[in-house]
């Protein structure tokens, strides 16, 4: 069981860091696109206000309710041997479809992708849905929709007040002014994206702890365990997905400093807001939102709708579909156990 431990802590810990390469758009898009920043100097920016959103978390937030949430999304009874298999195959259907959407340039949500990985493998090992726990996932799902829209509207109120409020200012020094706020909005965002899904592998390698009797509950979980997820978020963010990055940064709308910041600073509010909450949001699903609501300001031809609505289709299939290959490689575990016992 040991040794099992170790593996999925260095599974998860990969995932951690393919979550942050593919993620690193989230982060860096606008500043990219803009202009403000060199795609090298703005991985790194986002990557040292990852791994500082681990002090945030644990002073400002009092803790890291995320990780208590994702760890009891699922009921895996303590003991059971077989239960660390299922954070393992449901570890590799996240892996793997973060792999698949990264390849394709597609902005999808490493959350759900690793959510819908241990629902598919609890309910495949125990044969009951009874093992979802719906007072977190429920949340969790409705998100989907909740984290988008919040995101839309808070920009769309952010650029509607700055465009009043600076309507009489000189066009040239305004963008300069835009392009320096832009640091700060990015590096807000960034704090807001390591607090949420650096958590998550958090959550994950608690639960797996807490089953193979290494501590008594997810509030024990040592100090190591969260220093380490922030740290391996940073470095994959550093490693930049930037496949991703163009469909962030210039597929969906065209976006200007002015509008960088005000898609950054809603991001980064609503990912406050729902850490607040414990509860695990998308960041790519609230950045992505925030971005549509700074282009419909415009008007709303201004935003690629064609290309949303193929973004929409990869959120709603992640879910099911990472659920249905975590099932899959449960039973190819399973086999590979029977055949070599």
């Amino acid at each position: 069981m040991v040794t099992l431990l170790i593996v999925i802590i260095a599974l998860a810990f990969i995932f951690d860091y393919i979550n942050g390469f593919h993620d690193a758009a989230n982060s860096i898009a606008t500043i990219v696109s803009t202009k403000v920043l060199t795609p090298f100097q703005a991985v790194l920016w986002a990557a040292l206000f990852n791994f500082g959103a681990f002090f945030l978390s644990k002073y400002y937030f009092g803790g890291f309710g995320i990780a208590d949430t994702i760890a009891k999304s699922v009921t895996l009874k303590t003991g059971d041997p077989l239960a660390l298999y299922v954070i393992l195959a449901g570890l590799l259907s996240a892996i793997a479809w973060n792999l698949i959407t990264w390849w394709f340039g597609i902005p999808s949500s490493s959350s759900h992708a690793l959510i819908g990985g241990l629902i598919g493998a609890a309910v495949t090992h125990y044969q009951t849905f009874g093992v979802v726990v719906t007072s977190k996932v429920i949340p969790i799902i409705s998100f989907i929709v909740f984290a988008p829209f919040i995101g839309m509207v808070i920009a769309f109120i952010i650029t509607v007040l700055i465009v009043h409020i600076c309507k009489k200012s000189n066009p040239y020094k305004a963008e300069k002014w835009f392009k320096r706020l832009q640091l700060v909005s990015s590096a807000l965002f960034s704090l807001g994206h390591g607090g949420n899904d650096a958590q998550k592998v958090m959550g994950l390698i608690g639960a797996a702890m807490v089953i193979s009797n290494y501590i008594p509950s997810i509030k024990a979980i040592p100090d190591w365990v969260p220093l380490s997820c922030f740290l391996a978020i940073g470095l994959g963010t550093m490693s930049g997905g930037w496949k991703i990055v163009k469909t962030m940064g210039t597929r969906i709308t065209k976006v200007t400093p002015l509008e960088g910041v005000a898609a950054e600073t809603a991001g980064a509010i609503t990912l406050f807001l729902t850490e607040h909450f414990k509860i695990p949001v998308s960041t790519t699903h609230t950045i992505t939102g925030s971005i549509i609501g700074v282009g419909a300001t415009k008007r709303l031809s201004a935003v690629r709708w064609g290309v949303t609505v193929n973004l929409l289709w990869a959120w709603i299939l992640t879910i099911p579909f990472t659920a249905v290959l975590a099932a899959i490689f449960y039973y190819i575990i399973n086999f590979i156990i029977k055949f070599t016992a």
